[in-house]
């Protein structure tokens, strides 16, 4: 996934994922990407529930290891 933002929340528990990806779709430009690395297993959840809130479009949960992998795409 070239172009896509990373961001590692990996050991953070909810809502400290959400709230750190709020913060750096600030850096992403309108309709890039951002991808969460998150290790808490609600994180799926919580992204998707955030998207819905927010009008970012969730675009993929995978889990590998105990690693969630979380995209979305910035709104506008």
């Amino acid at each position: 996934m070239t172009g896509a933002a990373t961001l590692d929340a990996q050991g953070l528990k909810c809502p400290l994922p959400v709230l750190r990806a709020h913060k750096a779709l600030r850096d992403v430009v309108p309709g890039g990407l951002l991808r969460i690395l998150a290790t808490d297993p609600a994180a799926p959840r919580d992204f998707r529930a955030f998207c819905d809130e927010t009008g970012h479009a969730f675009v993929d949960a995978a889990e590998a290891g105990g690693i969630y992998t979380i995209t979305i795409r910035k709104k506008g």
